[in-house]
């Protein structure tokens, strides 16, 4: 029994040696886990305190100012690379008058026709959809950029068959206080609500009869400035003037001219050397001045503005076939009203409507059948309207009926009507398909009732128009 028991405690103090060598080991490895994880956790907080001092140093460049940030990185190329997009519209026409006919005609007491053009600043293309069959109406390219934090600067390029065309360059404020804004350089004025936009922005293929009876082919379009002021109303409500040279040659002009009191009348040479001269009209000459305010109703969105118009107007005529010039005063009223109804994230309805109104008070520089110099006391008062409503049905596709109408064209020589046409109509029906956000293929129809020749008889013309417009580039959004 000894024995066994002896044996059993030798059994056991082997096995406990045993066991504590085995602790050791295990402790030791412990031991290098704990510095391994130690090391780890210093280079973890090593990597932390970089990344606090990178966080820190972003901190400080987010509160740089805009001029610092610009700065930053001179070479960054992005900096210098503006916007540039092409756009270009191209359409068949199948109308009613042949062309030398459509060339001929005009609004009466408005116009001598789309294609007349007199003074020095008339425009370097043709009419839109000029021709029947094909036209390549124009390609027009579009520049725009950020010049720093203070200023924006536009250019927009009107390239024809046969014509390069500054149609806009102008600078633009981005931070005047107060939440004005300057804009200098030539533009489209802000006059009414269709003037400013561009032809491809456009409703219909051409533009309302009121503004190319009024304004000409391609709008009011002019050389000055223009400050506008956002009010800080509950409403939207921006208001402004403009000042400009007066190019218009259609309103005002501002170069004089020199009337011969008497003239061959095969030849239109002067025979009495003998000169009635119109001074140059002083520069600026016209003044514009505008308010729109705009309010939302649920789903719809209102727009509506009254503008204001007034220069000196030189008009000379004494190259045409019945020489005349006019020299007097203009005044122009406007007013405008967009309502747009949507129904969906792709549907709308959208009624726009503008009249405009316009007295003239001059005089009137002709001839009698003799050659002889006739001075008349002349004052026109001409209105008009148009109405337009545009349903976008689908994502892709729209539809849109339009009625014009010169409702007033009272014109007086020496206090006299000479009774001119003043129930000049016009209907226009098109719908147009969009592929995508850069093209749009439009069909539209006209029935128009404006057009007379010179001895006042009228001539329908029945249009079909196909249009194609198409856009590539980087192309900034256009406001509501």
């Amino acid at each position: 029994m000894k024995k066994y028991l002896l044996a059993t405690l030798a059994l056991f103090t082997f096995s406990y040696a045993e066991n504590v060598e085995d602790l050791k080991k295990e402790l030791e490895k412990q031991r290098e886990i704990i510095i391994k994880l130690q090391e780890r956790l210093n280079q973890l907080e090593q990597q932390q305190e970089v990344l606090n001092q990178t966080k820190e140093k972003l901190q400080n460049l987010r509160t740089e100012s805009s001029i610092d940030r610009i700065l930053s990185n001179p070479f960054s190329q992005a900096k210098f690379v503006p916007d540039i997009s092409l756009i270009t519209d191209f359409s068949y026409v199948s109308r009613s008058l042949t062309d030398d006919t459509y060339k001929s005609v005009q609004i009466p007491g408005f116009n001598h026709g789309f294609f007349h053009s007199h003074g020095d600043h008339g425009h370097g293309h043709e009419p839109y959809n000029a021709e029947r069959g094909f036209n390549y109406n124009y390609s027009e390219m579009y520049i725009s950029s950020a010049v720093d934090p203070y200023f924006d600067l536009v250019g927009v390029f009107h390239l024809g068959k046969d014509s390069f065309e500054i149609e806009e360059g102008y600078f633009q404020t981005r931070g005047l206080p107060y939440n004005l804004k300057l804009k200098g350089g030539k533009f489209y004025s802000e006059f009414g609500r269709l003037n400013k936009f561009h032809h491809h922005v456009w409703n219909f293929a051409d533009a309302p009869l009121i503004y190319r009876a009024i304004f000409g082919e391609h709008n009011l379009n002019e050389t000055g400035i223009q400050l506008s002021w956002l009010a800080p109303t509950p409403f939207y409500l921006l208001t402004g003037f403009e000042v400009f040279q007066g190019d218009n040659e259609n309103n005002f002009n501002r170069n004089g001219f020199e009337v011969c009191t008497q003239i061959n009348t095969t030849t239109k040479e002067c025979t009495s050397n003998t000169y009635i001269k119109i001074n140059d009209t002083k520069k600026p000459n016209l003044f514009t001045f505008f308010i729109k305010p705009s309010f939302d109703i649920g789903n719809t969105s209102i727009l509506t503005g009254v503008s204001y118009a007034q220069g000196k107007t030189r008009i000379n005529h004494l190259e045409d076939d019945k020489p005349h010039a006019l020299s007097g005063d203009t005044k122009i009223y406007g007013f405008e009203l967009t309502a747009r109804h949507t129904l969906d994230s792709y549907r709308y309805l959208l009624l726009q409507s503008e009249y405009f109104y316009r007295k003239f008070d001059g005089t009137r520089f002709g001839y009698n059948d003799s050659g002889n110099l006739l001075t008349s006391r002349l004052e026109k008062k001409q209105a008009g309207f148009y109405v337009e409503g545009i349903y976008k049905f689908a994502q892709r596709w729209r539809g849109g009926l339009r009625y014009d109408l010169i409702n007033k064209n009272d014109v007086f020589v020496n206090g006299k009507n000479i009774n001119l046409p003043d129930n000049m109509y016009k209907y226009s029906a098109m719908i147009d398909f969009l592929p995508s956000e850069f093209s749009r293929i439009r069909l539209q129809y006209n029935y128009d009732r404006s057009l007379f020749t010179e001895d006042l008889k009228r001539k329908p013309n029945n249009e079909i128009i196909l249009q194609f417009n198409l856009a590539i580039g980087a192309h900034g959004a256009h406001g509501f």
